[in-house]
């Protein structure tokens, strides 16, 4: 990321990875009711279809969310929060802790990296995230996504407990549903969301609208949010409900994307859209704020270390 001083240490690829994955967990344990706020919303024309199901009609993120809480209680609202933060720890560490030693590969160690090589770098680190998490995106939208049925029981008894239902009921390969569209996604969020994000930060020190602290990280993140929100939505919603879907109700995501474009019509595919973006716009906020203080700690936690009073 931009915004070094030359007096600055520059911070090791080890404390982005870790300070990515931990930034990611923090953002997730803050943001986490409107992520199942929106996967609710998101495939909410598709769960009227589903056996044994009872209906609820979802109206809007924070209706959504109040209905989650009056029908299945508060906790439903972290339905998935382990795999979440199994996700995090695993999948941010590598699509954010790596980008910046994904842009001095592309560059061959130099500094200056045009808009084409952070475009490259962000889908390299994006694709391989999910090439390496995807059992955990999976097992997170499950939970994230499951209504008590009509005899009360749930479609999974907790974490572990889905990992092993999907490997033996789905195959392995289950574990990996909706890898293409998520890789797709991916390579769209990553792009928008870090690439925008160091385009504004770098543009506000440039101009001197401000120094590299923490109004700066929060302006560049809001604007890093909005723009992720806007281009990554529909890409979202199908990868949303492809990996939720039963086993032969989609052939692909492709086919999923026509099925919703031909019952729903287009604005299915900006589904939950609100609460996309006030997930994204807020975690992308808590996220970076939170991963610049972590990197700028740790680095200053070194430098004591290597160079005692």
């Amino acid at each position: 990321m931009v915004g070094l001083r030359p007096t600055d240490l520059a911070p090791t690829a080890t404390v982005k990875f870790f300070g990515a994955g931990t930034a990611a967990c923090i953002a997730d344990l803050v943001t986490f009711p409107l992520d199942t706020a929106k996967v609710r919303l998101q495939i909410q024309g598709e769960a009227k279809a589903v056996e044994g199901v009872v209906a609820v009609q979802y109206r809007g993120v924070f209706g959504t969310i109040v209905t989650m809480v009056r029908t299945e209680g508060a906790r439903s609202l972290y339905s998935g929060l382990v795999a979440g933060l199994q996700r995090q720890m695993s999948f941010a560490s590598v699509r954010i802790g790596l980008y910046d030693s994904m842009k001095q590969f592309y560059t061959r160690g130099s500094e200056n990296a045009s808009i084409v090589v952070r475009l490259m770098a962000g889908c390299t680190t994006g694709a391989m995230a999910v090439a390496f998490a995807q059992p955990t995106d999976v097992v997170k939208v499950r939970f994230q996504a499951q209504v008590r049925l009509t005899d009360g029981g749930k479609r999974y008894n907790g974490t572990m407990d889905a990992y092993r239902t999907i490997a033996r009921d789905e195959g392995v390969r289950g574990l990996w549903k909706g890898c293409l569209p998520n890789i797709t996604r991916n390579a769209i969020v990553n792009c928008a969301e870090l690439v925008t994000y160091d385009i504004i930060k770098e543009l506000i020190l440039k101009y001197g609208l401000m120094t590299d602290n923490l109004p700066c990280h929060f302006t560049a993140a809001f604007g890093a949010g909005f723009c992720t929100t806007i281009v990554a939505s529909p890409v979202d919603v199908v990868k949303t409900r492809f990996m939720n879907s039963t086993p032969g109700q989609y052939s692909s995501a492709i086919n999923c994307a026509l099925t919703m474009m031909t019952k729903e019509g287009p604005t299915a595919f900006y589904k939950g859209f609100v609460p996309s973006f006030l997930r994204l716009g807020s975690w992308n906020i808590v996220m970076f704020v939170s991963y610049e203080q972590i990197k700028r700690a740790v680095t200053r936690a070194q430098q004591s270390w290597e160079s005692p009073v």
